[in-house]
């Protein structure tokens, strides 16, 4: 008889566990991140960490994160982290960094070690992207100006986490904390990242194009996952976590206009292996552990809460942003995020903190999890009371900038020109440097190995080399020497020129020097040797009119796939990025609502409703289907739907919330009801009964019972439809339509 496998078992053991509590904490209205975690600790008294059981487990758990950071990474996109703009990442950098120190001190008055007090503060320093947006979709908060805020932030924290989980990894293994060792781990990082976003933003938006037609959502699903453990793959070979390769890939497919279609179909996927990784997660909670822990448990969540609430709203503050907004996003990030349990996860399996760390954060976790919805709750009247208390002077002082993310920038030509170039010839070269350090570490000795030996396999090597980093560096050389910029320095003052030149000549000397150094590598020739081919290389590369057009089509085709997907939601946005600025400088913002067919506003016009008198809001945009009605008239309806562009403050908007809530509240009192379906059932009419002698208007059937009778049965002959006046008689066989429940009323009379 064949046995199952223990792998499908141990699933089998934690689906259903785990199905059994989300069912549970869906009927309580709490996040179902905390069924996974509770459901893990039930599991944890009948699988102990030393069974065959838990390793099995662990191993679906690494799943799991693997699929938990590539969902993280969809929703990334590094073009994102660009548009967030100063607010997310001033606020953001100060929110780390007092969080990590707070956590620090915390963790050293608790007596523990500085490498466990580190790894305590960077697990403090992470919140919940999951737990807020859904508290935010809760408590219908996604139409508030702070949750862009918010949401920026948290955007940028991504980035940080899977920066600290490469720093601490050196730190971890080198048991102290090293400047050079951070600079060189660091490098890696950003060379990594930089490596694979641009050759994969290159490769795989073209590759999605050109296989568009044969992409059923079966096989992109397929390879999408492929992509995602090939970089896996290649990042743990590389020396990087397999967290990172997935995130790395999910910010790389968020750039592509199938993101939307790639995160639809992920998320089954996504949400099955995170499940199991949070019941993991759980299994790590010994509850006898969590009395002996019961005071740091309780300090830790008290410091995460006070902690994120002061450290965000003075961050923001410090962004530019009025109190109003400073509180609330403060309010909202109060808690910790899923990151942590992954650095609390690397430290425990890298043996630098204890299993008890560990124990103790999640169960933070799960306390400030608990009181997220009543923290966001105590925002406004925290914001009332900080209105009312602080003298006029501090609140001027302190809302002094509403400008919310953008700041304008008035850069004149030279800074303009500097910046773009220094940008193109770090990115260029980055690229150049990585392609012959691969290039001479593995190529080299392959072809020694399987093609050429001797001085022919360097010289196959050094011209395959050239050939491939030539369109790179005949960018660096001459790109940005076409460019607007630097024709009108060159013409418009003859002292820009020398400074221009010198650019010039700094870029060839970088690109020479690089050539140089392949060939002393490879062949250890004389310096004038050496010199002199440069030369006739670097001429080759300026004066191939080839070389020229195959890089513009190589950079046209980058910018191409970059931009897709920015300049597609751009010809669906109902208003200009320049418009958002504009508006933004006024404290007002831009908000969508969708308009359900049980809202009171349906049917009537712009005109009639009046929504500028009621609540000072405008209409900006009617989007209906697929057509978009721009500053719509007064004679426009508003139809089921219907998407309406909403133009106002955070009071207007909230006044005009209001309003279509509370249709909707009654609208889910009405859907909680139970609801029957409508049966035809058959009713004798009894000698002396209350319907003999009455007709179908007189018995009010239909008004007291909600039925009908369609027909009725007499004498063996049918009659349809009958007539309200006709009156029943004892025998009568009646065909009642209507639901159950008043049928049954009806018959029992």
């Amino acid at each position: 008889m064949a046995e199952l496998s223990p792998l499908i078992i141990d699933l089998t053991l934690i689906l259903v566990v785990a199905g059994i509590f989300s069912l549970l904490f869906k009927w309580l209205k709490q996040p179902v991140v905390l069924a996974y975690i509770v459901a893990g600790i039930v599991l944890s008294f009948f699988i102990k960490k030393e069974t065959p059981q838990f390793e099995n487990i662990e191993t679906w758990a690494d799943i799991g994160v693997i699929f938990l950071l590539f969902g993280l990474g969809l929703e990334f996109s590094f073009k994102k982290l660009m548009k967030v703009g100063a607010t997310a990442f001033i606020a953001t950098i100060f929110i780390v960094g007092s969080m990590i120190g707070i956590g620090y001190l915390t963790g050293m008055c608790f007596g523990w070690s500085h490498l466990t007090s580190l790894f305590l503060g960077a697990m403090l320093c992470m919140s919940s992207t999951m737990i807020i947006l859904k508290v935010f979709d809760d408590l219908n908060l996604n139409s508030k100006s702070f949750t862009k805020v918010v949401l920026g932030i948290l955007v940028i924290e991504d980035l940080v986490a899977v920066v600290l989980m490469v720093l601490l990894s050196t730190v971890a293994v080198s048991n102290q904390l090293q400047s050079s060792e951070m600079f060189i781990s660091i490098f890696k990082l950003v060379t990594f990242l930089l490596f694979w976003f641009i050759l994969g933003t290159y490769l795989i938006p073209t590759f999605l194009r050109q296989m568009k037609r044969f992409l059923n959502d079966e096989t992109l699903l397929i390879i999408v996952i492929a992509f995602c453990l090939g970089m896996v793959y290649l990042a743990t070979r590389a020396g990087f976590s397999a967290a990172l390769g997935a995130f790395i890939m999910g910010s790389i497919l968020a750039e592509t206009l199938d993101s939307e279609r790639i995160d639809h179909m992920i998320i089954p996927v996504k949400n099955l292996f995170g499940a199991i990784f949070f019941v993991s997660v759980g299994m790590m909670i010994q509850v006898t552990a969590i009395g002996q822990n019961i005071v740091p448990i309780l300090i830790i969540s008290v410091v995460v809460i006070l902690g994120q609430v002061i450290f965000a709203t003075i961050g923001v503050l410090l962004a530019g942003q009025n109190l109003r907004t400073a509180v609330s996003s403060g309010f909202s990030l109060s808690q910790i995020g899923e990151f942590s349990y992954i650095i609390g996860a690397l430290g425990l399996s890298l043996g630098v903190i204890e299993e008890s760390l560990y124990q103790i954060i999640v169960s933070a976790s799960v306390i400030t999890i608990f009181v997220t919805p009543f923290m966001m709750r105590l925002a406004n009247p925290t914001i009332r009371v900080l209105e009312n208390k602080l003298p006029e002077k501090w609140q001027r002082i302190l809302n002094k900038d509403t400008s919310g993310t953008q700041f304008v920038n008035h850069e004149n030509l030279w800074k303009n020109f500097l910046k773009r170039m220094i940008t193109t010839v770090f990115i260029y070269y980055l690229i150049c440097v990585i392609i012959v350090s691969f290039s001479l570490k593995y190529g080299v000795p392959w072809v020694q190995h399987h093609l050429l030996s001797g001085f022919n396999g360097n010289l196959l090597v050094a011209v395959i080399l050239i050939i491939v980093i030539s369109p790179f560096m005949y960018s660096i050389v001459v790109n940005r020497d076409h460019s607007e910029e630097f024709m009108k320095l060159w013409k418009d003052n003859k002292a820009n020129r020398g400074p221009l030149i010198f650019t010039i000549v700094f870029r060839i000397f970088m690109c020479a020097g690089l050539i140089m150094y392949i060939l002393f590598i490879l062949f250890h020739a004389n310096f004038v040797i050496e010199l002199t081919i440069t030369l006739i290389i670097l001429v080759l590369f300026l004066t191939s009119r080839r070389l020229r057009s195959q890089t513009i089509r190589m950079e046209r085709r980058f910018k191409e796939n970059l931009n897709e997907k920015e300049k597609y939601e751009a010809s669906k946005s109902p208003v200009t990025r320049g418009f958002v600025n504009h508006v933004l400088e006024r404290d007002l913002h831009l908000s969508d609502f969708l308009i359900k067919p049980y809202f009171s506003i349906i049917g009537k016009t712009l005109k009639e409703l009046n929504f500028r008198q009621y609540f000072g809001v405008n209409v900006v945009t009617i989007i209906r289907e697929n057509a978009r009605i721009n500053i719509p008239n007064g004679d426009e309806r508003v139809f089921p739907g219907d998407h309406l562009v909403i133009l106002g403050t955070d009071k207007q908007m909230e006044l005009f919330q209001h309003r279509l809530e509370e249709k909707r509240r009654k609208y889910e009192k009405m859907e909680q009801k139970e609801v029957c379906d409508v049966l035809m059932r058959q009713i004798e009419v009894e000698a002396d009964s209350y319907l003999e002698g009455k007709t179908i208007k007189t018995s009010c059937i239909q008004e007291n019972y909600n039925c009908l009778v369609v027909g009725i049965e007499r004498n063996k002959t049918s009659i349809l439809n009958p007539g309200f006046d006709l009156v029943f008689e004892a025998g009568d066989i009646l065909w009642i339509v209507g639901e159950y429940p008043n049928i049954k009323k009806l018959r029992d009379l």
